[in-house]
């Protein structure tokens, strides 16, 4: 049986940083009309604490959010993956099926150098970046979900 909430995965490699940002973001702009995850190829363990800090300055709480590898998802029933990989160093990991599929990518702000302060504002320029693409895309698939004809039991 096939749930009502459609399943949106966002992948990278870690998921400690963008994925995770961008689940946060995502599962807010939705709210219940879709399950949001996120996971990745090479799971890194930990969520980053300045993706955990920034995304609380926003008033997004990520710090209950765990690392997960894409390999927990395959059973499930995924409509949509989104990878957020962005350097060309990286290899994005493919997840298998049919499934909708979207690659919007992000610098990695885990890999910003300098000052405290200096990652910080990287991590919140990618933060800021990543709203902006998710929003939208949460504003299109929220009107797209309202439009469709609501299913009855018989």
């Amino acid at each position: 049986m096939k749930s009502e909430k459609p399943t949106i995965l966002i992948l990278c490699t870690g998921n400690s940083c963008r994925s995770h940002l961008a689940e946060g973001l995502l599962r807010a702009a939705v709210g219940d009309l879709f399950t949001v995850a996120s996971a990745g190829s090479k799971p890194a363990g930990y969520v980053h604490p300045m993706a955990i800090a920034v995304m609380k300055e926003i008033g997004i709480d990520i710090s209950g959010h765990s690392s997960k590898h894409m390999n927990e998802f395959l059973a499930g029933e995924v409509e949509t993956v989104i990878t957020v990989c962005g350097n060309a160093d990286q290899a994005c990991p493919i997840f298998p099926g049919q499934v909708n599929r979207h690659h919007w990518p992000f610098e990695d702000p885990a890999h910003a150098t300098g000052t405290d302060e200096e990652k910080l504002a990287m991590f919140r320029r990618v933060r800021n970046e990543i709203r902006r693409i998710f929003t939208a895309y949460a504003d299109g698939r929220r009107d797209e979900r309202k439009s469709m004809p609501k299913r009855t039991a018989v």
